[in-house]
C-alpha cells in the first residue's frame, strides 16, 4: 500500500470514528500516523530520476508576499496593478505556469509580490505543481489568499486545508509548548494550566508512535493533540494570512457585506479595481515592518542608512551575524523605544520604528 493509500485510509478512519472521551486515544494516534505519513509524502525523492523542475525565485526587498489561489481568480491582474510587472492574465485557467515576481513600493519599503501558479485540490500529494507552490509560500512573510467571491467559502475551506495538510498555519499562534527529548530518564510531564485536550497517556502514546521514550514536555496553555503533535514535528510554519475576496462587482451588496466582515478579510474588485488601496493598508499592518536607522560612532545620522526588519525585534536580534555577541559591549538609541535620548541599552531592549542606533563595541 502506498503513501497516498494510507493517508486516505486513515483520513476515513478519522472522519468515520465518533469523537468521545473512549475514543480520544485513538484519535491522537490516527493523527499522529496521518502527520507522518504526510511528511514522508513531503519529502524529495531519493531516486536517481529526472528532477522536477523548481520555479523559486532569490528573496528580495524588505518582506515577501505569496499569492497563492485556485486558477483564473485574478492573481496576475492583481499583480499587474500593484507593481510594474506585467503577468499574463486570460479568461481560461492555468495562465501562469510560473512563479512572477513583482515589487511593491510603499512608505519607503519594496515588497516583493510572487506571482504563483494557480493550485487545484490535492496539491498537497503533488496534484498540478502543488508542491512547487507550496515550497515557496512557506518561504513568504505573509500569504495572500486570493478568492473568488462568486464561489463563496468553498475555495477557503479547501485552500486552507492544502496548506494545513503540509504544515503551514494560518492566523494563528505557535503552540505554547515546551518539548525537549532527552537520552534517558523517560517521560517528563507537567503543565501550568488545567488540560481539557491532552493528557498524560496520550502524550506518551503519540511520542511512542514517534519512537520517543525519553522527553521533556511541559504544557503552558490548554493546547490540543494536533498542536503537540505539530511541537514533536518541528518544521511547522506559522503565518499571517490575508484572504482577498475578488471579483465582488458580480455579487449582491449584502454577500460583499458577509465577506468584509469576516475575520482577516478584504473584499476587492480587480476589473473595477476598487478597495484596492485599503488592501494594500492591510498588508502593511500584517506585514508589521519597522525601519531603523544606523548612526557611527562619532559621525551624523545617514537617512539613507536604514533597514527593515520584523516588529517586536530585540536589539540582539537586528546584530550582523559576524558579530560576536560577547564583541558587543552596548548601543545608544534614540526614539520613542528609549524613556530619553540617547539612552543606553542592551541586547534585550526591543526597538520600535524609525529608532536610531548606534552599537559601542568592547
Amino acid at each position: 500500500m502506498g503513501i497516498l493509500e494510507k493517508i486516505a485510509e486513515i483520513e476515513r478512519e478519522i472522519s468515520r470514528t465518533q469523537k468521545n472521551k473512549a475514543t480520544e486515544y485513538h484519535l491522537g494516534l490516527l493523527k499522529a500516523k496521518l502527520a507522518k505519513y504526510r511528511a514522508q509524502l513531503l519529502e524529495p525523492s531519493k531516486s536517481s530520476g529526472a528532477k522536477g523542475e523548481g520555479f523559486d525565485v532569490m528573496k528580495s526587498g524588505d518582506a515577501r508576499v505569496a499569492l497563492i489561489g485556485f486558477p483564473s481568480v485574478g492573481k496576475s491582474t492583481f499583480l499587474s496593478l500593484m507593481t510594474s510587472t506585467e503577468s499574463e492574465a486570460a479568461s481560461y485557467e492555468f495562465t501562469t505556469l510560473t512563479c512572477i515576481p513583482g515589487v511593491i513600493e510603499y512608505k519607503g519599503a519594496n515588497i516583493q509580490l510572487l506571482d504563483l501558479p494557480g493550485i487545484i485540490e490535492g496539491a498537497a500529494q503533488g496534484k498540478g505543481r502543488g508542491r512547487q507552490v507550496i515550497a515557496v509560500a512557506r518561504t513568504a512573510d505573509v500569504v495572500i489568499m486570493m478568492l473568488d467571491a462568486t464561489k463563496g467559502d468553498v475555495q477557503r475551506e479547501l485552500l486552507v486545508k492544502e496548506l494545513e495538510s503540509v504544515g503551514i498555519r494560518l492566523n494563528c499562534p505557535k503552540p505554547n509548548i515546551y518539548f525537549k527529548p532527552k537520552k534517558g530518564g523517560g517521560l517528563s510531564y507537567n503543565s501550568t494550566v488545567p488540560l481539557t485536550h491532552c493528557s498524560e497517556k496520550l502524550v506518551q502514546l503519540i511520542l511512542h508512535e514517534y519512537k520517543i521514550f525519553n522527553a521533556e514536555v511541559l504544557f503552558r496553555e490548554d493546547s490540543t493533540p494536533d498542536e503537540f503533535i505539530d511541537v514533536i514535528v518541528g518544521n511547522r510554519v506559522y503565518m499571517p494570512c490575508l484572504y482577498v475576496y475578488n471579483k465582488v462587482d458580480q455579487i449582491s451588496i449584502e454577500e460583499v457585506d458577509r465577506l468584509a466582515h469576516r475575520a482577516n478579510s478584504v473584499v476587492i474588485s480587480c476589473g473595477m479595481k476598487l478597495n484596492l488601496d485599503f488592501l494594500l493598508e492591510q498588508l502593511w499592518e500584517y506585514l508589521a515592518l519597522i525601519c531603523l536607522y544606523t548612526k557611527k560612532r562619532g559621525g551624523k545620522l545617514f537617512w539613507s542608512s536604514r533597514t527593515w526588519f520584523s516588529t517586536f525585534l530585540t536589539l540582539k536580534g537586528i546584530l550582523h551575524p559576524k558579530m560576536k555577541i560577547f564583541q558587543f559591549k552596548y548601543a545608544l538609541v534614540w526614539g520613542t523605544s528609549t524613556k530619553y535620548s540617547p539612552q543606553r541599552v542592551g541586547l534585550t531592549h526591543i526597538m520600535e520604528h524609525e529608532d536610531v542606533i548606534q552599537i559601542v563595541k568592547k
